[in-house]
This record gives structure tokens, sequence and C-alpha cells, in this order.
């Protein structure tokens, strides 16, 4: 009984993992749903969970290891509030896709190590096709396609997400203050 507090310890942690466990009645079959739900709860596949997922579902780690590190679609590392995919297959690359890329990282002080900013707003990550080579190049923003796009252009929709984000910011900021009591004199 000495492992229990440890056992309490991490289903109270993972408490949405644990939901997504119960919803998927803990099948091993169901490995791959199982994890893309956890990465729309947390926006990629933290170590320590998929290790509980293994746990939880009397698999090997390295299974668990292995489908999220086969699948394109999963991320082992944090992505930002918005993520920004680069095309760079053929077409893309052909129209001119790496100096989007160029002006995209050095805007946001990204590179192809560090992908994401450090305030956890932008990810950039280049893809291999978004089988819209028609548009090329083309980037997609938080799941919006843009096609014949320029480094300006780029630059341009970065500058939008910016300026909506302080807009946010600047409404939740004043939402919190209190408000000033006026007397009638």
């Amino acid at each position: 009984m000495a492992s229990m507090p440890m056992v309490v310890d991490r289903a109270e942690k993972f408490e949405k993992v644990c939901g997504i466990l119960d919803h998927h009645a803990h099948r091993a079959s169901s490995l791959i749903p199982i994890l893309q739900a956890i990465q729309h709860e947390y926006h990629y596949l933290p170590e320590e969970v998929l290790t509980y997922v293994a746990m939880s579902l009397g698999v090997p780690a390295a299974r668990v290891f292995g489908v999220a590190t086969f699948y394109a679609h999963f991320a082992l590392q944090p992505k930002g509030k918005h993520v920004i995919r680069m095309c760079d297959g053929t077409a893309c690359h052909v129209k001119q896709s790496i100096p989007v890329l160029n002006a995209l990282r050095k805007k946001l002080g990204t590179s192809e190590k560090c992908n994401t900013t450090p305030d956890m707003m932008f990810t950039v990550e280049t893809v291999a096709c978004l089988g819209a080579c028609g548009l090329a190049p083309v980037i997609v923003i938080d799941e919006q396609v843009h096609g014949q796009i320029t480094p300006e252009r780029a630059l341009a929709l970065v500058d939008e997400i910016k300026a909506q984000e302080a807009s946010l910011a600047g409404a939740s900021a004043v939402a919190e203050q209190p408000s000033a009591e006026v007397s009638h004199v």
C-alpha cells in the first residue's frame, strides 16, 4: 500500500486525462483517439502524461511514445496559442516559401530548433504539404488557409493577431478594474 498516495496524487494531477481515459473505457485499442483528446486539452503531449497513459492502459510506455512520435500530428513540446504552419512542399518551395518562413522567424524571434515564442503566443512550423498547391505559397494560421502569401502579407497577418491579442488583454484588464463610485451632490 506504500504506492497508494502516489496513485492518488497522479489521479488528482491528471484529472482531465482520467476523464479522457474513462471516456474511452481504458481501451488500449483507443490509444490514438486518447492521445488526440489529450493533445486537444494540453495543446501537446507532456511526457509524464504519456507515461501515466501507458500505466493506466496497461501497455508498455514504448508503445505510447512510439505512437506519439510516429504521427506528425502529435507534438511533444508545448505550442503557442497561435500555430503558423508554412508549407514547404515542392510547389510552395518553388514559389518562394522560404523567404516567408525566414521573415516570420525573424519577426517572432523563432528558429528551426526553437519554433515557439517565449511568451507562448506563436509557434512557427514547416510542413511537407498542405494540399493547396494551386495557392502556393501557403500558410495556415490557426486552421485558416492563406494562399499566395508573401513575406509582407505574412507579417501583416501576425500584426493583426498581435493587435487582436492586445485588445483582448486591454479589455480583460478593464473588466478586472473595480468601477469607480459616482457621487451625486
